[in-house]
């Protein structure tokens, strides 16, 4: 009988629980190279059409996004007349949060502000336009330009764990493991552009300028780590305990228990000349 064939899919998932799932050719060619063609319980599943491969899921935990207001913001008068903000003098900056998604803005007086918290880069532009619509409420003269993702954090677990420290030392030249600095294996990543976090629990951190990125980093690192594969024995407890209390906390992302913002949808306002400047912001659902 013919070698079985096992397809894995690859979901990106945000916190949200919206999904964007692909084809990973990487991990479905890793996997077929260890899959035993006279398995039985292969080839009957096979033959019944019963051939769903594995699914890697891929959590999107936060985009970062930038724009431009193109004016000068008074940040004691947001503060001040603004709703939910807290004014940072020290830094010289504000921050303001809402509720759907789940973001917050870190406000500038040369009117840059970056927002982050939001679990997919459509859901990160919908927010970006919300502050700026809010912030023309308050009287400014605010337009929406430049806007760009800037940086994306993604995490998925494997199904096994890994040997990182053979990994690393196999993968010199662009892995590196401080154990005393560090639980994880640092690998980075040329093209697509990506840094990933490998943690012998199987756990993998990647940041990255979007998303297709993090999902291109993981469909890069599969067939690699998946040479390094170990048992739980093969793993030291203590190892996995600390890897387990350096993620969760690298995970927390803080977000509103309470409903922080309500207001109407996004209509009327400024554009730059460019691609903004089709865009309509009728489409923004609202936010109660």
């Amino acid at each position: 009988m013919a070698e079985s064939q096992q397809a894995a899919a690859l979901l990106v998932v945000g916190e949200d629980g919206s999904v964007n799932g692909t084809n990973g050719e990487a991990l479905a060619a890793a996997l077929n190279d260890r899959i035993d063609p006279h398995d039985t319980n292969e080839n009957c599943a096979h033959e019944n059409g019963q051939d769903d491969g594995p699914t890697i899921d891929i959590i999107i935990n936060n985009v970062v996004a930038s724009y431009s207001t193109r004016c000068h913001l008074d940040l004691r008068r947001i503060a001040t007349d603004g709703k939910h903000v807290e004014y940072k003098r020290e830094f010289g900056m504000c921050n303001m949060k809402i509720r759907r998604p789940y973001t917050t803005a870190t406000i500038w007086s040369s009117g840059k502000i970056t927002c982050t918290g939001a679990t997919s880069e459509e859901a990160s532009k919908i927010a970006a336009r919300r502050f700026a619509r809010q912030l023309q409420r308050l009287g400014f003269r605010v337009k929406f330009a430049n806007f760009r993702v800037v940086n994306v954090l993604g995490t998925c677990i494997l199904p096994f764990k890994i040997k990182i420290t053979n990994f690393s030392r196999k993968h010199t030249e662009h892995a590196s493991y401080e154990p005393e600095l560090h639980p994880g294996v640092t690998y980075r990543i040329k093209e697509p552009k990506a840094t990933l976090k490998i943690f012998s629990t199987g756990s993998i951190t990647v940041t990255a300028p979007c998303v297709a990125n993090v999902q291109s980093a993981i469909e890069h690192i599969f067939p690699l780590v998946l040479e390094f594969r170990a048992d739980d024995q093969d793993i030291d407890k203590s190892l996995l305990e600390n890897e387990a209390r350096f993620i969760n906390k690298q995970r927390g992302i803080v977000k509103p228990k309470r409903p922080v913002m309500n207001f109407d949808d996004c209509e009327g306002l400024d554009s730059d000349n460019g691609a903004d400047s089709e865009e309509s912001f009728d489409s923004d659902e609202s936010q109660d």
